[in-house]
Parts: structure tokens; sequence; C-alpha cells
């Protein structure tokens, strides 16, 4: 007998949000507010570095390319999520299941390089201070932040690969909020042990070698903040670095207890939960952490809606 392959399955049916019921039009407001606030967040954040040049600094360079990424990131999850919420029908192609799970990650991998490039930016400025203008340099950074997201849409493909040549037969519901290797896997109707390495050391060596390198760099940062002799001055280099390594530990802390196991079974509660920290509230929150806890951004971004506004409708006295 013929083996099936996954041209017997032509789509996937995306449960979403398990054991929801009469709340699920709450849940859609919830979902689309956070998501709105996400896109004007992180939009005005872009917007507001690339056109201030106060902000034109490495740091912010790297704030705005994340808040870019951000939005793309949000892209491909959250407008398929609010659709189910409101649809009967929650299916998803095989080949549009593919390429959301290979967007998601990849984009995701390149925000785990992009937050160790920041990372790094901190530690110079903090560390190396007057190696830092010399070093931190435009062409550096570009190539930075050229290599972080190079390297995250190339590091998903041979996962992708692997799992769009296993047999899906029969059983096509995916009980998660959008397309993922872990729910796929278990849907395979064949031993997924290679895919379950390969996905192992992968997302190990993304996921861990990034975290252990902000980790490393902020261990040294700390050693050097508390050589700082003033309050004011400890104070104030330490503030520069708090909002990064508060993303870091949302994201990294979620990321990788949902990624870096050794195992081919599936939460049906404790993954989803997982998934709305990393591919909702960790976007949702990056624009309030970098905004309203730094004075510099706040100021920037009064200065560009202040001066907007005053070329449009001038003020009479």
């Amino acid at each position: 007998m013929e083996p099936h392959n996954h041209s017997s399955l032509a789509e996937f049916v995306l449960l979403g949000f398990p054991k929801v019921g009469h709340i699920r039009s709450w849940l859609f407001v919830l979902l689309l507010l956070a998501y709105l606030f996400t896109i004007c967040g992180n939009m005005l954040t872009f917007l507001v570095i690339r056109l201030d040049a106060a902000l034109r600094t490495p740091m912010y360079h790297f704030v705005s390319i994340l808040s870019f990424l951000e939005l793309w990131y949000t892209a491909t999850t959250i407008p398929k999520m609010l659709a189910n919420l409101l649809s009967e029908k929650k299916t998803i192609s095989f080949a549009g299941c593919l390429l959301q799970t290979y967007f998601f990650h990849s984009l995701g991998a390149s925000e785990c390089y992009l937050l160790t490039a920041m990372a790094y930016d901190r530690y110079l400025a903090i560390c190396r201070p007057l190696h830092y203008p010399a070093v931190m340099t435009p062409t550096l950074c570009g190539k930075m932040a050229a290599a972080c997201w190079t390297c995250g849409f190339l590091c998903p493909i041979s996962e992708v690969i692997l799992v769009s040549q296993l047999p899906f037969c029969g059983y096509n519901e995916i009980q998660h909020i959008f397309c993922d290797f872990p729910p796929l896997l278990s849907l395979a109707c064949k031993d997924t042990t290679t895919n379950v390495l390969v996905d192992f050391a992968i997302n190990a060596f993304i996921i861990l070698i990034t975290f252990l390198f902000i980790m490393v760099s902020y261990g040294r940062i700390i050693g050097a903040i508390l050589k700082i002799k003033t309050a004011a001055g400890r104070k104030k280099a330490f503030s520069t670095c708090a909002s990064h390594l508060t993303v870091v530990l949302i994201f990294f802390g979620s990321i990788i207890f949902m990624y870096v196991r050794l195992k081919k079974s599936y939460s049906l509660t404790l993954d989803p939960s997982l998934a709305v920290v990393y591919s909702v509230l960790t976007p949702l929150v990056n624009p309030i952490i970098y905004s309203l806890r730094n004075k510099e951004l706040i100021k920037a971004i009064k200065r560009t809606v202040f001066r907007k506004g005053g070329r449009a409708s001038p003020t009479h006295h």
C-alpha cells in the first residue's frame, strides 16, 4: 500500500484559542486593539527615529529596525488569528501554513540576532566608551543589521523543507493559534524524530547562543556600571540598558520554553499561552518600553508631532 503524502491533505484547520466559547467576541476586540496599538506604536517609533536628526545614533538605529521588524512579525500571524475568531471556517492551505511558519520563524530568528547586536552596541558604549565612536560606525551598523536579516531568513529553510516532505493523512486540525513546527509535527503520520532533532539543534543554536551572548554582554555592562563612582552616573548608564534587557527577558523567556526542548508532545494549554507572549505581548510592549521609559524618544516624538502640526495649522493670537 502506497503511503499517503501531503497531497492527500490540501488544507489544515486552525482551531485557534482553546475553550474561549462566549468570550470569543471580547477576545477579538482585545486582540484587535493590541494589534492596532502594536502597529501604531512601532510605526511611530520607527518614523520618529528616522525623521529626528538627534536620534541618528547606533542605539536608535537598531531600535528603529526592531520596530520595523515587529510590524512584519505580527503581520504573519495576528490578522489570521483575528479572521479565525470571526469565521466558522478556520482553514489554511498546506502551502499557506508552511509560508506562515517560515516567515514567523525567519522574523523571530532575525529578532534574536538583532537583540544580540543591540546588546553588543550597549556593551561597547558603556564598557569601551573611548573606542565606541570609531568602532560602531554607520557602515558597521548597516552591515550588522543586514547580517541579522540575512541569517534570520536562512535559518528556518531546512526545517520547512523537512516538514514539507512529511506525510499528513486524515486528521488535519492544528490545535494552535497559528501554524508552527511543534503542532505540525504532531499531525504527521510517520516518525518525526529527525525533524524534532533538527528543530532542536537549530533552535538551540539560534536561541541559546544569542541569549548567552546577551547575558555575557550584560554581565560585563553591570560590572562596568558598578565601578562608576556617582549614583547619578550609575543610574544614567543603567537606564540606557534597562529597556533592552526587559525586552530580552520577556522574548527569550517564552521562546526558550517553547522551542528548546527535545519532545514530540504538544501541550494544548501551555504552548498557545506561551505563543501569545512572544507573538502578541512582546511586539505590543516594545514601543511602550522603548518610548515611555526613554526621555530622548519622548522629546523626539513631541518635536516631530508639534513640528508637523505647527506647519499644518499655524497658531493665532
